[in-house]
């Protein structure tokens, strides 16, 4: 499997709320309920060209990561992959590639998950720890 990530362009936005909302929507209904409109305003308002990475697995657009650098960390604000291709390794060598991208840089990687989403435990057999949490989301680092 080839996995690999290509920069997103505009045509991408489409592709990336489809599987925001394929990933997202169950947890999204059980913690405000369901509106597509109300969710397409937010995901416009949330998802960022420039951060946005798509995720290609053997030619395929599978999934995309968001990605924030500041100077000690990168933070993965998003990271979706398609329910097809999920518990295949996907997430898994993506990760690796942002980690092994991360420790060149000689930077931790940090991210949050909602606490109802199973995606928790992928991360901590990925190597992330929680580092602290609020009312709705655990904040896990990997250095």
């Amino acid at each position: 499997m080839d996995v690999n990530l290509r920069n997103a362009c505009e045509r991408d936005f489409i592709f990336a709320q489809d599987v925001y909302f394929q990933t997202m929507r169950g947890i999204i209904e059980r913690l405000l309920g369901w509106d597509r409109p109300t969710e397409e305003r937010r995901f416009a308002q949330f998802f960022k060209i420039e951060e946005a990475k798509i995720i290609v697995v053997d030619g395929r657009d599978v999934g995309w990561i968001a990605e924030q650098l500041d100077g000690t960390n990168v933070n993965i604000g998003s990271l979706y992959v398609i329910p097809e291709m999920q518990r295949r390794g996907v997430g898994t060598s993506v990760l690796q590639l942002l980690m092994a991208h991360a420790r060149r840089q000689s930077k931790g990687i940090t991210l949050a998950v909602v606490k109802i989403n199973p995606a928790l435990r992928f991360y901590e057999r990925n190597g992330f720890r929680i580092t602290h949490e609020d009312d709705l989301k655990f904040y896990l680092r990997a250095d």
